[in-house]
């Protein structure tokens, strides 16, 4: 594996990058939210970065040292074109079915618990796959803003 990417050059492009960015400490992650001059309470969120276990997000062990997991909220054709039709969504404390190793380092995979949704996720991605994420994060940034958008049109 080539050089890991670290959480603060993820933060640190994304803020650089994207504009309207509120980032939030929520859910043991840091999410970016698109939040055109703060308007609403947070906005809609195109990307995380988590970095322990949650109650219900346990499958990519992130308690592990120095392990961390980048999370971009795709618009459906774009995960369709990666993974496939997009699993049912998981029961409780579950993971979405498929034969996906979560805990695997520097691999893009569905995410554990919103890959239903669209997500995908990466642990630890070294540089060579940060780069190929920046076309991920433009994808989801992109339909975050037209749904932040779409709710203040309705606010």
């Amino acid at each position: 594996m080539k050089n890991a990417i670290n959480q603060s050059t993820i933060e640190t492009y994304l803020l650089k990058t994207y504009e309207h960015i509120n980032p939030v400490n929520s859910w043991g992650e840091r999410s970016y939210f698109v939040n055109p001059k703060m308007k609403l309470k947070r906005g809609s969120y195109f990307a995380t970065v988590k970095s322990k276990d949650g109650e219900n997000d346990k499958a990519s062990y992130l308690n592990r040292p120095g392990v961390f997991r980048l999370n971009i909220g795709l618009t459906p054709e774009k995960y369709e074109e990666m993974f496939g039709l997009r699993p049912l969504r998981p029961v409780k404390s579950g993971v979405v079915e498929g034969n996906f190793d979560f805990q695997a380092l520097n691999i893009f995979i569905p995410h554990p618990v919103y890959g239903w949704c669209g997500w995908i996720a990466i642990n630890n991605p070294d540089e060579d796959n940060f780069e190929k994420s920046k076309e991920y994060l433009d994808v989801a940034y992109k339909k975050a803003f037209k749904a932040t958008m779409k709710k203040l049109k309705t606010t």
